[in-house]
């Protein structure tokens, strides 16, 4: 690891920055201050006291092994919010942790969020804009993590679907079985979305989409996308006529 630097920070310039309170650590060492992302140099500076006097250390991004950040006021709320069909009023919020969470961890699951909220009020622009924004400092965000399937999403909805081809296979290839089974379901999505809910379209994307996900991603990780899987499973199979069936694996989603 480069040596770090540490330097004193100027009253107006400590003023001026703009951090979360968290924890970096790296193969050597771990320190708690306040944080902030340096875009322009690809590192994170972290402010700390010591005395009364404000110091300053630079970590590249290459050295970062984690960060600890504590969750963001409203983050719970918002959520729910949006899971219940209330997701116009979560916005403003998910914006703001998205701003000011800026490659600390709660970006991505803010604007996953922020995301679904968009595509759920049919703006699927804004959605993608807020995804872009993430993944222009992290590319991988667009085939894996938490940001990932809602960025798909809006792909789908925007008929991008050479460049959703591409990061479906990336994810599938990425080695996470959570982005593996996330592609999974969204390529379920896209056989449905392709056959205007045709029966056939509906079983193919059973077959080749949700149900395998729900059937063959049964580890800890892949929870959420399993329960996506059996929801979407339960969506299909009421169109196709098997009310039982829809139920069933509601009833198996909303234990799991």
């Amino acid at each position: 690891m480069r040596k770090t630097m540490i330097t004193v920070l100027a009253a107006l310039a400590a003023a001026q920055l703009m951090a979360i309170q968290g924890t970096i650590s790296t193969e050597t060492d771990s320190k708690s201050g306040d944080i902030k992302w340096q875009p322009r140099t690809k590192s994170y500076s972290l402010t700390y006291k010591k005395g009364k006097t404000d110091l300053q250390m630079e970590f590249p991004l290459a050295d970062v092994v984690k960060i600890d950040i504590p969750k963001p006021a409203g983050y719970d709320k918002a959520v729910s919010m949006v899971e219940g069909g209330q997701g116009a009023g979560a916005i403003a919020t998910l914006s703001k942790i998205v701003a000011d969470y800026r490659m600390l961890n709660w970006d991505k699951q803010a604007g996953r969020y922020l995301a679904l909220a968009y595509i759920a009020a049919n703006q699927p622009q804004k959605a993608f804009d807020a995804c872009q924004a993430i993944i222009n400092e992290d590319k991988a965000a667009a085939w894996s993590g938490d940001l990932a399937a809602a960025y798909w999403q809006a792909l789908l909805k925007l008929g991008k679907t050479n460049q959703l081809e591409g990061l479906l296979k990336k994810a599938a290839s990425s080695g996470s079985r959570q982005a593996s089974a996330a592609a999974l379901n969204l390529r379920g999505d896209m056989i449905v979305a392709a056959g205007n809910d045709s029966p056939d379209s509906l079983k193919t994307a059973l077959r080749d989409g949700y149900l395998r996900v729900a059937l063959m991603y049964i580890d800890p990780e892949c929870a959420r996308e399993r329960t996506e899987g059996m929801l979407k499973a339960a969506q299909c199979f009421e169109k196709l006529g098997q009310v039982a069936r829809a139920e069933h694996l509601r009833s198996q989603a909303k234990a799991h």
